[in-house]
């Protein structure tokens, strides 16, 4: 005569809710974490890009003279920056002074990131 065992094929939903509650900790913990590394990594390309407009500036009104130069005259397939891409939304300045600050505003919609060359 047979005996009926039952055979334990699969998961219990107990050990199924466990790993769903073991995985929504470890995104509560990871997302915010990514989230800091990207307002970092965004920041940083922001100033970088005012970096480059800055030394952009000094380089045009060193060779045009004036006193101040428009972000036109600087960034073109044939000018001193060859595009200028937004990294987060972010408004550059219209025109540049050689030695003042420079100010980013609107970046990530919410923060503002000045440069002083």
């Amino acid at each position: 005569m047979k005996s009926l065992s039952r055979s334990r094929a699969g998961f219990t939903l107990v050990e199924i809710m466990i790993v769903v509650v073991i995985i929504g900790l470890l995104a509560m913990l990871a997302i915010p974490a990514f989230q800091k590394v990207r307002t970092n990594s965004q920041d940083k390309a922001v100033m970088n890009n005012a970096r480059q407009m800055a030394a952009a500036a000094d380089q045009y009104l060193l060779e045009n003279g004036g006193q101040f130069a428009a972000s036109s005259d600087l960034v073109g397939a044939t000018n001193y920056v060859k595009s200028l891409g937004q990294v987060a939304g972010e408004t550059y300045p219209a025109f540049y002074t050689q030695g003042v600050t420079i100010t980013i505003t609107g970046v990530g919609s919410a923060r503002t990131i000045t440069y002083s060359p």
